[in-house]
């Protein structure tokens, strides 16, 4: 009795996402959409600062506490649309060329795509030239949090 399977089998034979143009330049694209995507989250903390100044002062004082919170809950709100929405891309990635893909070939939800911006924020923080090294060494340019969740970001075409 053979117990061994064949090659095909075994290994995945490949899949559209192992085309090498996909990942062309793709370390500069991300970053010049993560410089766009944070200076489209500072220009929508503005109303989001004056709305928290207001209820401060409606509230006696109270809702001044939210400045803490504000920056973050825009960047999730932000994201959760963006890149969980149709377009799979935040406008940044958009302006790049660039889209969010799951490995298993489904689509990402608002869900994964807030996963995926805390999980690159938490190990920015953490392991700051780690999560760009492991950009260098993979094949399909993944940053960290990409390897964790399962996704790739690639060109589009």
């Amino acid at each position: 009795m053979d117990r061994t399977a064949p090659v095909n089998d075994v290994f995945e034979t490949g899949s559209e996402l192992d085309e090498p143009l996909l990942y062309r330049s793709a370390l500069r694209r991300r970053s010049a959409a993560f410089l766009i995507d944070y200076a489209l989250i500072l220009i929508l903390s503005v109303p989001a600062a004056i709305v928290v100044f207001f209820l401060g002062i409606v509230t006696l004082g109270l809702a001044f506490g939210l400045y803490a919170f504000l920056l973050p809950v825009v960047a999730i709100v932000y994201i959760a649309f963006t890149m969980g929405g149709a377009a799979q891309a935040t406008p940044g990635m958009r302006l790049a060329n660039l889209e969010v893909r799951r490995l298993d070939g489904g689509t990402v939800d608002p869900t994964l795509a807030v996963l995926h911006g805390v999980l690159f924020w938490a190990s920015t923080v953490i392991l700051t030239p780690a999560v760009v090294a492991v950009g260098l060494f993979t094949r399909r340019k993944q940053l960290l949090h990409d390897v964790l969740l399962g996704t790739v970001v690639s060109r589009k075409f």
